[in-house]
């Protein structure tokens, strides 16, 4: 008898999980239904702000066929959304009343962006155990938000920025993280006016320490991005056109100043989907709690993958009930949770516990290149030459918008920052992946980027274990045989091994290393 899954979720991480279950699913083993809120077939919301400021088309987000999967047996309610969940009857009820049996249920229900405490946004803001609602209020407060004011999750925010850019209008993204600096910074190629206001003193303060981050910010200030730092908003200001609709205005921030603009990009952050999982007892922290397998710690017929998954021991919860950790908010992680769960949903058996890459994020900006890793927050002057501990090693030239950060424990990089250096950035990469010791002479790092550069790499970026996409783990040798199976062109490296297919900052070295292998010997 076929095994009832009931999968809430179809965004990239659940189409994985489908995509994973197909077999069983044909074989008649796993009979799937899948529900989704938004009408749309799955999309890549990563590369949104690409579609935004006009780089891809619509066709260039999709991610699957789901006719593939109807073919298969998986049925689809999408644009409806599960408002509750029965764990002792095993039923799932929709908007709508519909009721849905299964076996094992699992979550796949993504974050939402996070709508900070401004006046002028308050009844935008949804509150975490709000009672979920019809698709088209899921991430509604008691209002949506102001006109001119969006968040860029889903295909209307978009549109709506799209617009805006092919406009030139002036927009304000409130959030300096690497996403909104992705988004201001292609905003700006594509010809808008962009001012990016953010709380701290440097922007991507989450994955730079402060000097790589000001350098970082002089650099999109040369390319027109006005970068208005120590920004603390606190509210709104709205027009009223001729109609008496209201639209966003400006930003007010603290020290009274306003940020006039067109539309108000938020880009502060997100917060799990838990209401439907607190509201039948599940475990929940910063996400709905589920152990190495993606089981919940409360059910073991639950499981919940993705950005709403927080993934951690019971024994690490704390005496307060406290648990340190949360979802990663990477889509490499939720993939390889997905590709786990679908081994075990269709043979029963667990594998080992997946052991996760090592974190690095690569800016994704035209004539910028940034590239950091692991912790980088260490103090140069903590620690003696000899004494154990993170040793530091800087060097800096903010007048060429270069800087270079190097944390080691006993020559091992454990953490790192380039700015402006892409070929040191590149090996950095490298040798952290590997955790690799750095050469002695840490100043030798430098030459891979002098204009006469004659400093050898010390590893090859296209070595056959070197990873080339770091969303799914793609190596340049796998790579390498995809392309003798078949066509040397990206659009089969995709196909064949996913590469490229995430956050898309892996194209450019794919191209280089498709270009590399045509060369003739």
């Amino acid at each position: 008898m076929s095994e009832r899954v009931v999968l809430v979720g179809y965004g990239p991480v659940g189409a994985r999980l489908v995509e994973g279950l197909l077999p069983a699913v044909r074989e008649g083993r796993i009979d799937l239904t899948v529900v989704g809120a938004e009408p749309h077939d799955v999309y890549n919301r990563v590369l949104l702000a690409e579609y935004a400021v006009g780089r891809t088309d619509r066709d260039g987000l999709d991610m699957s066929d789901r006719r593939v999967a109807e073919d298969a047996g998986v049925r689809f309610a999408l644009g409806a959304t599960v408002v509750g969940v029965d764990r002792d009857r095993r039923v799932v009820r929709l908007h709508d009343g519909i009721r849905i049996p299964y076996d094992r249920l699992v979550l796949a229900t993504g974050a939402r962006a996070h709508v900070p405490t401004l006046a002028g946004l308050e009844r935008a803001q949804r509150h975490r155990s709000a009672r979920p609602a019809d698709p088209s209020a899921l991430d509604q407060g008691t209002a949506p938000l102001p006109r001119g004011v969006v968040a860029l999750r889903d295909l209307a925010d978009a549109e709506h920025v799209r617009a805006a850019v092919s406009a030139g209008q002036r927009i304000v993204v409130l959030g300096a993280g690497v996403l909104g600096m992705e988004l201001a910074l292609a905003a700006a190629e594509a010809g808008a006016e962009v001012v990016v206001a953010y709380h701290s003193a440097a922007p991507m303060n989450r994955t730079l320490d402060e000097n790589g981050g000001r350098v970082l910010a002089a650099a999109a200030s040369a390319v027109g991005v006005e970068m208005m730092h120590h920004a603390r908003a606190e509210s709104i200001v709205q027009r009223y056109d001729d109609h008496g609709q209201a639209r966003f205005d400006g930003l007010v921030c603290a020290d009274g100043k306003v940020l006039a603009g067109d539309l108000l990009v938020l880009s502060c952050g997100v917060g799990a989907r838990t209401e439907l999982a607190s509201l039948c007892g599940l475990a929940t922290s910063a996400g709905v709690l589920v152990d190495a397998s993606s089981r919940s710690w409360t059910d073991p017929n639950v499981f919940a993958i993705g950005d709403c998954a927080h993934v951690a021991d019971p024994a690490d919860a704390e005496p307060d009930g406290r648990v340190p950790g949360g979802p990663s908010g990477l889509v490499g992680p939720g993939w390889r949770q997905a590709d786990r769960l679908a081994a075990l949903l269709s043979s029963g058996i667990e594998g080992p516990a997946a052991v996760e890459r090592p974190g690095v994020v690569m800016l994704k900006a035209e004539g910028i290149d940034v590239v950091a890793g692991g912790a980088v927050d260490a103090d140069p002057f903590s620690h003696a030459p000899g004494c154990h501990g993170p040793q530091v090693t800087l060097w800096a030239d903010p007048a060429r918008g270069a800087y270079v950060k190097l944390v080691t424990v006993e020559g091992v990089l454990t953490g790192f920052v380039a700015v402006g250096m892409p070929r040191t950035g590149a090996e950095l990469t490298l040798l952290f992946e590997r955790g690799s010791e750095l050469p002695a002479d840490r100043s030798s790092m430098l030459r891979l980027d002098a204009a006469d550069a004659g400093m050898p790499a010390v590893g090859d970026p296209f070595a056959a274990d070197a990873t080339v996409c770091w969303c799914n783990g793609v190596s340049a040798g796998a790579i390498r045989e995809a392309v003798a199976a078949g066509e040397p062109t990206v659009a089969c490296v995709k196909s064949a091994t996913r590469a490229g297919t995430g956050c898309g900052g892996c194209v450019g070295r794919i191209t280089e290393l498709l270009a590399r292998e045509a060369v003739p010997a």
